[in-house]
């Protein structure tokens, strides 16, 4: 039985590579144009429905997913503008309350979420090799220092992850 919460896994990292980094900055890069298809053609109905019970709705996921790749490519130049920036984390649940969430269909974030990720992808490409491993940024509630490349991992992950979530939906639903 699949795990609807995690469709495909818990993250983990895999360990550093060039054609790893590459490859999650694939993912990273591809992100609008999953989400595009995976939400493309749904109804109003559709994207207010939760991808599972007590989960967000697929609207509220899109828009989770623009609110924390901002914060993700805030905290990667403050990881390479800074030495080990703490970072402030956010309240995921209450952002997606917010009234931009609510008001402010998909379909007119889509073209911010594109050229927000272009932009990104350039900045994730202008990182140095020898930079991965060896830029932090401190993260105070789970008391850990994560490496851009650990980053870079978590937010590839976290692309597949939400996607996953609508695209499960779809199938269960026969959408």
């Amino acid at each position: 039985m699949k795990n609807v919460q995690y469709p495909i896994g818990a993250f983990k990292l895999n360990e550093f590579s060039i054609l790893q980094k590459n490859a999650y900055i694939s993912i990273v890069a591809d992100l609008p144009i999953k989400i595009q298809l995976a939400t493309e053609g749904l109804s109003a109905s559709q994207l207010q429905t939760p991808y599972r019970d007590g989960g967000w709705t697929v609207h509220e996921l899109v828009h989770h997913i623009f609110d924390s790749h901002i914060q993700a490519m805030y905290r990667f130049k403050l990881a390479l503008t800074e030495d080990s920036p703490t970072i402030k984390p956010y309240n995921e649940k209450a952002f997606v309350k917010t009234a931009d969430v609510i008001q402010v269909p998909i379909s007119s974030l889509m073209p911010s979420l594109k050229f927000f990720h272009e932009k990104w992808v350039i900045l994730l490409k202008s990182i140095q090799n020898n930079e991965w491993e060896t830029r932090f940024v401190i993260h105070p509630e789970k008391n850990i220092k994560m490496s851009l490349y650990y980053m870079l991992g978590l937010y590839a992950w976290h692309s597949l992850h939400h996607t996953a979530h609508i695209t499960e939906l779809r199938q269960a639903k026969e959408w």
